[in-house]
């Protein structure tokens, strides 16, 4: 088979957003799944603002929003009795669409779509059995017998990636949970759709999330179910005894979409690189679902490193710019295993200090206005920044946003994943043209500094002396660091 400058493995969230990224750049792209084909099962339902950012700077977000589930507000009961009420709202800041209850599949379509658009295809049921790195390329070894040649590839395989085992990469983790139960079923009750519910039961936790199309979202923590891997008659029957056990209402499943099983484990990949080998998204981090971060955590990975990649290949900057996609990203996957292992850990308490601090502590404070805002916030990540990474200048005291920051006031449609100047001033804009390249946009003015922003909507550099922009691009295309 022809050489391609990018093999992707794995045509999920990931995968196909790093794919879109690239081939928007004009960079030639190969994606393989082992898949039979697309997935139709929703998996992850929720997408945050930033999510659609990315999306919309991919140009493939398209009607998604119209689509989804606005269920905007947690209620939690405790027996019978409401005790806690969160709602999401506005974080603040402009986004390109506010969160959206929408199943992956839906997203991954919406990819599919764009990616055709942009001239890529997908390999269905092409299983990687191993890798061979050259100093100047890397070829793929399928179940086929066929071989891949490629001159970098991305391995978005998912928590059982093949790339990273077959690359060598450590996934050390922890398990934190038992087993829960996860299903989208169609149900005969009352309960009001505007909103997510849950209910804190002494048997494990049950929650009940709107879905599109009148279905339902239910996951329950299940420690004492059946022993082994039940198939999905048993998780049917065994779904029917917990949503009226525990949540006190009448209930019947009139139909069923989806039944599975997980337990939750929090694993941080050793690195995010192997020569010419990348993972992404799942591959490279797993944790808890709760928060709805791992779809979004995923888009954000393949988005840094696919202009990274693409400015590479395209000759505009030295493989030591590759570094910082590890960089950047690996840091904040840590912070998300932290903040969703601490929330499974509530979750999951069935007795002593663990459900006390949820059910005495937790919960009226969860009630606050301010507190919620900041959940809405924190989910978001919109605050997301790259301030203490290796390609922002940290030496002024500079205003916000600072280098590093997302850029609210740039949309992506504007960037279209490419690089952006906010600036009246042609000769800054003819700098950054000459060290990027022709696509470099001109955004329009604005008072004080100018500012170029990343195709990720990060601000890369801010300020009005057309030298020190120079030198900024100098520094970063070429040692992958400005400090």
């Amino acid at each position: 088979m022809s050489r391609t400058a990018v093999l992707v493995v794995g045509a999920g969230p990931t995968g196909l957003a790093a794919a879109c990224g690239l081939l928007a750049h004009g960079v030639a792209v190969r994606v393989i799944d082992c898949a039979d084909g697309p997935a139709t099962t929703s998996r992850a339902n929720f997408l945050h603002a930033r999510g659609s950012e990315v999306l919309d700077r991919l140009g493939a977000l398209g009607d998604l929003p119209d689509r989804s589930v606005r269920a905007m507000s947690i209620t939690t009961y405790l027996g019978d009795r409401p005790v806690m009420h969160i709602k999401f709202g506005d974080p603040g800041l402009h986004t390109a669409a506010p969160p959206m209850v929408i199943s992956q599949a839906e997203v991954e379509a919406a990819l599919r779509t764009r990616l055709a658009e942009l001239g890529g295809e997908i390999t269905w049921g092409t299983e990687l059995t191993g890798l061979t790195q050259t100093p100047t390329g890397v070829t793929a070894h399928a179940a086929s017998g066929a071989d891949l040649d490629a001159d970098w590839l991305i391995g978005c395989d998912g928590a059982g990636s093949a790339v990273r085992r077959i690359a060598g990469i450590g996934f050390p983790g922890v398990k934190l949970s038992e087993r829960f139960l996860l299903a989208d079923v169609a149900l005969d009750w009352d309960l009001d759709r505007s909103g997510t519910t849950g209910w804190i039961h002494p048997a494990g936790m049950l929650g009940a999330m709107p879905m599109p199309g009148g279905m339902w979202r239910i996951i329950a923590y299940d420690p004492d179910g059946p022993s082994g891997k039940p198939d999905d008659a048993e998780l049917f029957v065994r779904l029917e005894r917990i949503l009226p056990d525990r949540t006190g209402r009448a209930v019947r499943i009139t139909g069923a979409g989806w039944l599975s099983t997980f337990r939750v484990h929090r694993r941080l990949a050793d690195t995010y690189r192997r020569g010419r080998v990348f993972i992404a998204g799942d591959a490279a981090h797993t944790h808890a679902p709760f928060g709805g971060q791992g779809m979004l955590t995923g888009l954000g990975d393949a988005e840094n490193l696919a202009w990274k990649l693409a400015t590479v290949i395209g000759g505009r900057a030295q493989p030591a710019l590759l570094d910082t996609y590890e960089t950047e990203r690996r840091p904040l996957a840590t912070e998300v295993l932290r903040s969703t292992s601490a929330v499974t850990k509530l979750n999951v308490a069935q007795h002593g200090f663990g459900r006390f601090v949820r059910d005495r502590l937790l919960v009226p404070v969860m009630n606050r206005p301010w507190v919620q805002r900041r959940v809405t916030y924190q989910t978001s990540q919109l605050w997301v920044s790259y301030r203490r990474g290796p390609l922002a200048e940290r030496s002024l005291p500079y205003p916000r946003p600072r280098p590093g920051d997302r850029v609210a006031e740039v949309s992506g449609a504007e960037l279209k994943g490419g690089w952006g100047l906010l600036s009246g001033d042609q000769t800054l804009h003819d700098v950054a043209q000459s060290r990027l390249g022709p696509g470099v946009a001109l955004l329009g003015d604005r008072r004080g500094d100018a500012l170029l922003v990343r195709p990720d909507g990060h601000l890369a550099w801010r300020g009005t002396d057309p030298g020190s922009l120079d030198d900024w691009l100098r520094r970063a295309l070429t040692v992958g660091t400005v400090r």
